[in-house]
């Protein structure tokens, strides 16, 4: 089974000294992809000396976890590093492989007396409408109370609004005026404001203002993001996967200004991983992917590494926002990358692009490639869940495990554990 140590010393050959490398995932449910990308993340930490994690999370989520690995935060231990993920789909971090890989980046960076060269752990999305402007004026309340007060009146544009999709529902709907210019103009006024807010030298300082322009550039994207939703021919795909590529972009700045070698590991889906040139459906609907740009913008130090698996169990729900449930993954349909790889018999097995000369023929050909996001509904799943894609011009490497098994969330709830599946499935014997 794959995931012993000498198993990736090609993957780290090939990835060399790229400054980006992206790790993917085909579904946001499976215990076996994370445990493969913890130990490709290690490994990347400790021999080729990244920085950074940033995930498909929101950014003050993830950046609760990046207190706490620091040595930061107020958290006592890892598992309360890991409260604020309260929203679907919650398993996504809160998960016992998520939990394992916090531990082992707390550990490592006590080892490490520097605190700017501690590795971090960064959010990409950009969903946390109300909780970045909270932490914004946090920031501003501790480092100028004028200033907090002059976002307070800006950010008020969003008071009556609960919920970001009901802002932008209004918005569409011509019942209320936007809020763009007041969170724009509040992410121009932390940036222009810069040096006089950094009252002291230092880490701490550095990352608080960076923390808090991160959280500007969140609202300000989210208010796009929202108020767009609704209005047809706008992307908001295009939207989100340019903030992750441009997050990144950010960070990587960053992380050099603290006098590191902006190296970064990305944790997100294969569909936002992979280069969205070689995905037919992304392609025809002029759809970008982070992988497709951070290619673009930083040509031959990006690697892109997808996963696949035939059949197992997943955690998924039924609906948006339902519980998480375990459920089984059906075997893949006979024109997909996955039947193709189930074929040769192997277990689990790793694919490099660039290695294979011309037996990369067939992998250049379009296929049916599966994605599973948080939810999964088997019934449909040819047509919410499969889609064209050239595999060899997608990713540089593909990992294969065959049969995987269901990622394991904190809090197991009855629903989930009635979901177990008998050894002896399909046949019953």
């Amino acid at each position: 089974m794959i995931g012993a140590q000498s198993d990736f010393d090609l993957l780290l050959d090939r990835i060399g000294d790229a400054r980006i490398v992206m790790l993917g995932e085909a579904t946001h449910g499976t215990h076996d992809f994370y445990r493969i990308r913890a130990e490709l993340t290690k490994r990347l930490i400790n021999e080729k000396g990244f920085a950074a994690i940033a995930a498909e999370a929101d950014w003050p989520d993830a950046y609760r976890i990046n207190r706490f690995i620091r040595g930061m935060g107020r958290d006592v231990d890892a598992i309360e590093s890991l409260a604020d993920f309260e929203r679907f789909p919650q398993w996504m971090w809160r998960n016992a492989d998520v939990l394992d890989l916090v531990g082992w980046l707390r550990s490592h960076n006590d080892e490490i007396d520097d605190p700017s060269l501690r590795v971090g752990f960064y959010g990409l999305d950009l969903y946390s409408l109300h909780a970045s402007m909270h932490s914004v004026l946090s920031y501003l309340q501790s480092r100028d109370p004028a200033l907090a007060a002059e976002a307070s009146r800006r950010y008020a544009c969003f008071d009556r609004y609960d919920e970001p999709q009901l802002y932008g529902e209004a918005v569409s709907s011509g019942l209320t005026a936007d809020c763009e210019e007041e969170a724009v103009a509040q992410l121009v006024e932390l940036l222009k404001r810069r040096s006089e807010l950094l009252h002291r030298d230092g880490v701490v300082a550095e990352d608080a203002q960076f923390e808090a322009e991160q959280n500007a550039r969140v609202v300000a994207r989210a208010e796009e993001y929202y108020r767009m939703m609704y209005f047809r021919g706008v992307s908001t795909w295009n939207l989100r996967d340019t903030h992750m590529a441009d997050t990144l972009d950010a960070l990587s700045a960053h992380l050099e200004r603290m006098g590191r070698a902006g190296k970064i590991i990305v944790w997100a889906h294969n569909s936002h991983v992979g280069d969205s040139e070689a995905m037919a459906h992304r392609a025809e609907r002029a759809e970008i992917t982070v992988g497709h740009l951070t290619r673009q913008r930083h040509p031959g130090d990006t690697i892109l590494v997808g996963f696949t698996t035939f059949n197992g169990t997943v955690t998924a729900a039924s609906d948006w926002g339902g519980a998480g449930e375990r459920k089984m993954v059906r075997p893949a349909l006979a024109n997909s990358y996955e039947t193709l790889f189930h074929r040769t018999g192997v277990p689990s097995f790793m694919l490099l692009m660039s290695d294979l000369g011309e037996l990369t023929g067939a992998l250049h050909e379009p296929r049916l490639q599966r994605a599973i996001g948080v939810v999964y509904r088997p019934q449909t799943e040819r047509w919410s869940h499969y889609f064209d894609v050239r595999i060899a011009d997608q990713l540089d490497a593909v990992i294969h495990v065959d049969h995987t098994r269901a990622l394991e969330p904190l809090e197991r709830t009855a629903l989930w554990d009635r979901g177990e599946l008998p050894e002896t499935y399909p046949t019953g014997f």
